[in-house]
């Protein structure tokens, strides 16, 4: 199966196939962000999660954000600056 080009679709596949969410929202907010530290031209940099998912119960808010922040680790290896993370259990 290919990879997605664009990291909003690489983000939402890597998340769904990690936590098989009941919901998730990823949005691109790089444009929100131009000129700010981390911001590049082609944008691809600042995102926001929503993501509910039964894998995080009994997890605490510190635990789920490290989980969710590592299965994203080579994104923010190839680019990725800044991730803002509303994650719970159903």
């Amino acid at each position: 199966m290919p990879q997605p080009t664009d990291r909003l679709s690489r983000i939402h596949e890597l998340l769904t196939e990690a936590f098989e969410p009941v919901e998730l929202q990823v949005t691109d907010d790089s444009a929100k962000h131009a000129g700010h530290a981390g911001a590049a031209p082609g944008g691809e940099t600042h995102y926001s999660v929503t993501i509910v998912s039964s894998v995080f119960e009994g997890l605490s808010r510190v635990q789920i954000q490290r989980t969710v922040m590592m299965v994203l680790q080579k994104e923010f290896d190839s680019g990725l600056h800044a991730l803002s993370i509303q994650a719970k259990a159903p």
